[in-house]
C-alpha cells in the first residue's frame, strides 16, 4: 500500500520556515526522512485565505479527482468562466499547489493538503 502524497501548508514567518528546514535536515542526516517533504508557508491567515479561495479549492479537488486537465476543460466541467479559471490555475501554480504535466495540462500531485495554523506570535 503506498502512502498518500501531501503538501503541508503553514501560516508563519521565516523563523518557522527555517526551523522546519533544520528539522528536515537533521532527519535526513539520521536517515529518518524517508521521502521529500513539501511545505508552503503563508505569512498570515489573510494571505492564505486569499490564495486558497473556495473556488480554487474546488479546482484542486476536481483535478485530484479527475486527473490532469486543460483550463478549457476545467472551465467547462465546473461551469466557470475560462478567464477566471485561467487566473485561478495560474495562482495555484505560482504558490506550488498545481503544476503541469508533459502535455501542459494542470494537475495536482497531492492527495491531501495538511494545514497548520499556529496561534503563537
Amino acid at each position: 500500500m503506498s502512502r498518500k502524497a501531501k503538501v503541508q501548508v503553514h501560516v508563519g514567518g521565516f523563523e518557522d520556515m527555517g526551523q522546519r528546514f533544520v528539522d528536515a535536515w537533521k532527519r535526513a542526516e539520521t536517515g529518518s526522512l524517508r521521502r521529500p517533504e513539501r511545505h508552503i508557508t503563508f505569512r498570515d491567515l489573510a494571505t492564505l485565505l486569499s490564495a486558497l479561495t473556495p473556488k480554487r479549492w474546488e479546482l484542486l479537488r476536481d483535478l485530484r479527482g479527475h486527473g490532469p486537465a486543460s483550463v478549457r476543460a476545467l472551465a467547462l466541467r465546473l461551469h466557470r468562466d475560462y478567464k477566471r479559471v485561467h487566473t485561478d490555475i495560474a495562482n495555484l501554480e505560482r504558490i506550488g499547489l498545481v503544476d503541469r504535466d508533459t502535455d501542459g495540462r494542470a494537475r495536482v500531485a497531492w492527495d491531501a493538503v495538511d494545514a497548520s495554523l499556529s496561534l503563537a506570535a
